[in-house]
């Protein structure tokens, strides 16, 4: 594949990602003020789509944007002080779980579309976030680990809807046009 080509695929979907914040973040008061947002649907389309390296890199680009000062999150939101905040693990964990959601797929092509993608969505856009994310948390709030697990539940239900959407879009493109999920390529 030619590198023009993944440039534009990883700035798509950095652009994707971009795109998902204007969805407004719904804020909470706790668990450090970390918000709810579109733009993990974004992060595992990345991963489950592109695989690893690609997904890696677009979610990169758009954190790279971010810290240059673009208020490219939700809430519009941008400028280095987001990675000094308590939601800055989940940021970074946004990058490792594109490139784990990348490599489940890869690593499960014998199982139909929908399932791989369940397990890279749930593998890598939640479990691989969620661990970067939640020390992250509790460290910048000074709680226990053990209570930055508990207020993370709350992300639970919309990260698995997330979850659910990106698989079946996944599927969906498989369909319709299969050389677009480059992570089984």
């Amino acid at each position: 594949m030619s590198s023009d080509r993944t440039l534009v695929q990883v700035a798509f979907y950095a652009a994707l990602i971009a795109a998902l914040g204007l969805v407004p973040p719904i804020n909470f008061a706790f668990v450090g003020g970390v918000p709810i947002t579109a733009q993990t649907l974004g992060v595992m389309l990345a991963g489950i789509m592109l695989g690893p390296v690609r997904g890696g890199l677009a979610v990169a680009l758009l954190l790279f944007l971010v810290a240059l000062g673009l208020p490219l999150l939700s809430g519009g939101r941008g400028g280095i002080g987001v990675f000094y905040g308590a939601s800055a693990g989940y940021l970074v964990g946004w990058i490792v779980g594109a490139m784990v959601a990348g490599l489940v797929m890869n690593l499960t092509r014998k199982l139909n579309v929908l399932a791989s993608a369940v397990l890279a969505g749930v593998i890598g856009g939640i479990g691989m976030v969620y661990l970067i994310g939640i020390p992250v948390v509790a460290y910048k709030v000074d709680i226990s680990l053990q209570a930055s697990a508990l207020g993370a539940l709350v992300y639970i239900p919309g990260d698995l809807i997330k979850v659910g959407l990106a698989a079946v879009i996944a599927q969906t493109v498989a369909r319709g046009l299969p050389s677009a999920l480059l992570s089984r390529a």
